[in-house]
């Protein structure tokens, strides 16, 4: 055993945390690594006995079994097809609007969120649905990338997210109010977007040209309000059956995932999509993707164990406490620590490393720790679109047809202007609070 300061340690272990990941290393084995080679140094063999009981604590918090089910959820919708007719739908109505193609990839990708909690396969749906139209009708490439990622990566924020279910138990919060509290922030990022993009496309047509009245004309209003009802319907059940019972206080949110799978294969089965195959390909899916999200965790929750018995929580809780600017002065340090983390590590690791660390920081600045919990949960939506490791660049780039020759400096480009009403959003939540804090207040017990 060494002796070193605090101080030292805390160096030590993001240090070698950051080194780890700018040489490409797995943030799980990086973090994992840099955890027991430095607890190894500093508390010599009873080191073990501190990562075996992080890690112990993890994997048996019951929460975290709704990972998995919401996980089976979006993939198992994924394969029924309930995207490629909605975003007809939209389009009938929204075809005349400035823009309108990309403004109805927002609208969809927002009703998607609350249906699949998966990233991926929500820019995924998106890439493959909306980016093809938006190609033939002459549409920027990268006003149509953007509108594609970001309302893809919405459903990280608005419930049921995976991020908000990991987040519940790391800080000690109902990750009900947790689901309730970003509802607003999220539709408010979608309404955000939209703006933008209306804007931009009425002052450049050329960047999103609508439809012709011609086209517009061919289907009638009567047939146009059966479709849409019919394409609203099935997410609908879906955002019922687990946002609903939830708020209602029918069941907590590890149930209202189990109910919300379960109607996720009703409505594969209705639509016909649902085989044993599918069934299949759903369950290894949801197993790799939940192994992923345990084993970062399990690593970066043992990482934060050696750093708290180190003493390294109290160093950083002193540096921010002791920065110009009071308690928002403070604030500010946390956002652009999480918004610089989201630049080079994914935002499951900064999720488990920074959260036991920073959210006894927040209570002792005085504010709302679901508030507090909120503005971390969007100012974490950056981190999908800034490079280098930005999923959500990276699932567009994978998923977007070969043909529409779409590059990765479209993709970025596509980003910037996101990214900017993402930082706009937190400034809103900062001034109107009660986005956040309003909805959790109305819950039935």
């Amino acid at each position: 055993m060494m002796n070193l300061s605090p101080e030292l340690v805390t160096i030590l272990l993001f240090g070698g945390v950051l080194l780890g990941v700018f040489i490409g290393l797995p943030i799980a084995f990086v973090v994992g690594g840099v955890a027991l080679t430095v607890g190894f140094l500093v508390f010599g063999s009873s080191v073990y006995a501190v990562l075996y009981q992080r890690l112990f604590s993890l994997v048996h918090n019951y929460t975290l079994v709704a990972v998995p089910l919401f996980i089976f959820m979006g993939i198992m919708l994924e394969h029924s097809g309930i995207a490629d007719t909605m975003f007809d739908v939209l389009y009938l109505w929204l075809g005349r609007l400035p823009g309108s193609l990309a403004i109805v990839t927002i609208m969809m990708g927002t009703i998607l969120a609350a249906c699949v909690a998966i990233i991926g396969a929500s820019i995924s749906m998106l890439a493959l649905t909306a980016l093809p139209p938006m190609m033939k009708r002459g549409y920027d490439k990268a006003l149509a990338c953007g509108a594609v990622i970001s309302a893809g990566c919405l459903g990280i924020l608005i419930p049921p997210s995976i991020m908000l279910v990991i987040y519940g138990p790391m800080a000690g919060i109902s990750v009900g109010k947790l689901f309730m509290a970003a509802i607003f922030p999220g539709l408010l990022l979608s309404t955000l977007y939209v703006g933008y993009v209306a804007i931009r496309c009425a002052l450049q047509p050329s960047m999103g040209p609508p439809q012709t009245a011609e086209e517009h004309a061919q289907v009638s209003l009567g047939k146009k309000v059966f479709m849409l009802v019919k394409s609203l319907f099935p997410p609908a059940i879906v955002i019922l059956s687990v946002l609903g019972v939830i708020f209602f206080g029918i069941a907590p949110p590890t149930e209202a995932a189990a109910i919300g799978a379960f109607v996720a294969t009703l409505l594969a089965i209705a639509y016909r999509k649902f085989t044993w195959k599918v069934l299949g390909e759903t369950t290894l899916r949801t197993f790799r993707l939940t192994s992923m999200i345990l084993l970062i965790g399990g690593l970066s929750f043992a990482f934060v164990g050696v750093f708290i018995r180190a003493g390294c929580d109290r160093v950083i809780s002193e540096t921010i406490l002791g920065m110009p600017g009071g308690r928002w002065g403070a604030f500010s340090i946390i956002m652009l620590i999480i918004f610089v983390l989201g630049f080079f590590i994914d935002w499951i690791g900064i999720l488990f490393i920074m959260i036991p660390i920073i959210s006894p920081v927040g209570k002792e600045l005085g504010f709302d720790p679901l508030w507090f919990g909120l503005m971390i949960m969007v100012n974490l939506q950056t981190a999908f679109m800034t490079p280098p490791l930005a999923q959500g660049i990276f699932f567009l780039r994978g998923a977007a047809p070969p043909a529409l020759g779409i590059k990765i400096a479209d993709i970025i480009r596509g980003c910037v202007p996101f990214i900017v009403l993402v930082l706009v959003g937190l400034g809103l939540c900062v001034a109107f609070p009660e986005i956040i804090t309003w909805l959790p207040g109305k819950m039935i017990k």
